[in-house]
């Protein structure tokens, strides 16, 4: 099977790469043909890496490295069972070059889009066969991170979808089929840890060193969201933000803050210009936590409810199974435990308290308690 690859940056290559690990042809092109060749040097590099480490032997290197063609022109994609797009994250962009792609390829190729936040649907709907479009969402980086998102739009056939979760499966990958709706399971789920800390911040309750400590220390996280957002990048979180919000019709629960806004707006984009929430430099003063436990379960409590809460929401409305939910966001984002098998822990009941006291406290639909989290407590049954 021939794999096209459309876009040379980092998704692009990792999923190049990933690809041919797993014995298929690939053919990878980018309009911008310096990128390509960078793309190329950072390929054999990675992989020359990974063979001095042991990890791959020099003959597997050359195979892998054998079975990828840099083309010079799209149109060397005519012989390809499916292409992957992985280029800048603009609907109209896509459209066009999903509309370029189909009078390239023969009527049976997949066309498959690695968007992380727009409608499958709308770019499907450029297509005169919009049945062969489906969403294969990969996260970065590609060839160390375990999870791939399916997303079937509306229009796409179903031995589509399946030959999607075939390929994920081929690659190593563990595949999860969610709903075409923003931001798919991962980036909708973990929409709180950010919002929520930059909540609690913004209040004065918890600076960001505090409130990272709380996450790690006490919540088990990698990262705290402060610094997962500066290794991110604001400009990224901020427009992801920004887009399930508003693909949400505005829904209050994911709402972005003028703090992401100002940072975005003063391109303080985190460790990559060197500052974010964060200051980068050398001669920037450390930040230090307050220590405080109690100020820290707080903290810890009031965040994981609302990831919780917005777990159950998924679950409610189907846009994945409880299982798929939890096994995104451990392997998506590394969370140290499934939200929801984390909610069972707890105790359905303590979470449907602790997102009411929010909700008495504030009176914002923001802190709306899920029905189906309500009704579980009701009846005391449990995900698992």
């Amino acid at each position: 099977m021939k794999i096209g690859v459309l876009g040379s940056g980092a998704m692009g290559t990792g999923i190049a790469q990933i690809a041919a690990t797993a014995a298929y042809e690939v053919i990878i092109f980018d309009a911008n043909q310096t990128a390509l060749e960078k793309a190329k040097q950072n390929l054999q590099a990675i992989l020359l890496k990974l063979s001095e480490k042991g990890k791959i032997s020099a003959e597997e290197m050359a195979n892998i490295l054998g079975r990828i063609y840099f083309a010079k022109q799209i149109s060397d994609f005519t012989d390809c069972e499916m292409v992957i797009e992985a280029i800048i994250e603009d609907l109209a962009i896509k459209q066009a070059v999903f509309q370029d792609l189909e009078k390239i390829v023969g009527k049976n190729c997949i066309l498959a889009t690695n968007t992380s936040s727009l409608s499958i649907a709308s770019i499907a709907a450029a297509c005169q066969h919009a049945e062969r479009v489906v969403g294969i969402h990969f996260f970065n980086p590609v060839p160390l991170m375990e999870l791939v998102e399916i997303i079937p739009a509306v229009q796409t056939a179903e031995n589509v979808t399946e030959k999607a979760l075939h390929f994920v499966q081929k690659v190593k990958k563990k595949g999860v089929l969610t709903k075409d709706t923003p931001g798919f399971i991962v980036n909708r789920v973990a929409r709180p840890y950010y919002g929520e800390a930059i909540r609690i911040m913004e209040e004065g309750i918890a600076d960001i060193a505090t409130i990272d400590w709380a996450m790690t220390t006490l919540g088990g996280f990698r990262m705290g969201p402060f610094t997962l957002i500066d290794f991110i990048g604001s400009d990224v979180n901020y427009r992801v933000s920004e887009s399930v919000w508003t693909q949400f019709f505005y829904e209050p629960r994911f709402k972005p803050s003028f703090s992401q806004k100002r940072l975005f707006e003063a391109s303080y984009f985190g460790r990559k210009t060197g500052r974010g929430f964060y200051n980068y430099a050398e001669d920037a003063p450390k930040l230090a936590a307050t220590q405080d436990e109690d100020l820290g379960n707080y903290i810890k409590n009031r965040i994981l409810a609302m990831l919780i809460n917005e777990a159950a929401d998924a679950v409610l409305f189907q846009i994945g199974t409880a299982q798929d939910i939890d096994l995104a966001m451990t392997k998506g984002v590394n969370y140290p435990k499934g939200l929801l098998q984390w909610a069972d822990e707890i105790g359905i009941a303590k979470v449907v308290e602790t997102i009411d006291e929010l909700y008495n406290e504030y009176r914002e639909d923001r802190y709306r308690c899920s029905a189906l989290l309500r009704r579980m407590a009701k009846n005391g049954k449990t995900f698992y």
